[in-house]
């Protein structure tokens, strides 16, 4: 939601807010490299139970997520490996985080806790699959009410201000609607295009 509220006028927020990104040529993957490994630091401070860093090392690792693609449009470095790399290193971003705080959970004998930030884990992996695969057929697919802006966003907000376990469960109840809403309009878009080809296939065949 936040990203389809925002959409195009991100760029020009983020020239106005931080100029001083584009004095200089940044490499956009560099920034995606190392926002990624601030993130993996995150997770580490989850598992050993410093939320507070946690949270805030998050925050600094999506402050590199929310930057690298507005960068490379700047200077013209926009490639499609780029958009592979930072892809792929938020998933494994995600699933670090959680992996982490399912660690921290483990060691300190909470089987619920596990099992919370677990399935919050399958969950968030299910959204981001599900937007994947249905992007190899429908030209355009953001649907649902929590993408990985509001996911990330409520984890670090939850380690910082003490209410890690009530996030997790909105993460997962957020992630688990969002789901069965693209699963829903996955059903639908393809339907309709299987329905097309096969008029159309009527049409030559007569």
């Amino acid at each position: 939601m936040i990203k389809a509220s925002v959409g195009e006028r991100l760029d020009p927020l983020v020239h106005k807010l931080f100029p001083f990104l584009f004095g200089m040529r940044l490499d956009p993957n560099a920034l995606t490299l190392c926002g990624a490994l601030v993130s993996l630091v995150a997770a580490a401070a989850l598992a050993a139970g410093h939320f507070a860093l946690g949270g805030v090392l998050i925050l600094c690792g999506g402050f590199f997520d929310l930057v690298d693609g507005v960068v490379a449009r700047h200077h013209g470095m926009a490639t499609r490996f780029g958009a592979f790399l930072d892809s792929t290193l938020d998933r494994l971003v995600d699933m670090a985080l959680l992996l982490g705080i399912c660690v921290h959970f483990a060691a300190r004998g909470e089987p619920g806790g596990v099992l919370l930030a677990g399935a919050a884990l399958i969950a968030s992996v299910l959204v981001s699959y599900a937007k994947a695969r249905a992007e190899l057929v429908l030209p355009a697919f953001e649907v649902g009410l929590m993408e990985r802006g509001e996911r990330v966003g409520l984890l670090a907000a939850g380690a910082i201000l003490g209410f890690l376990i009530p996030a997790l469960w909105i993460i997962l109840v957020g992630s688990s609607v969002t789901v069965t809403q693209r699963f829903a309009a996955a059903y639908r878009e393809m339907a309709r295009l299987d329905q097309a080809d096969r008029s159309r296939f009527g049409e030559q065949a007569g």
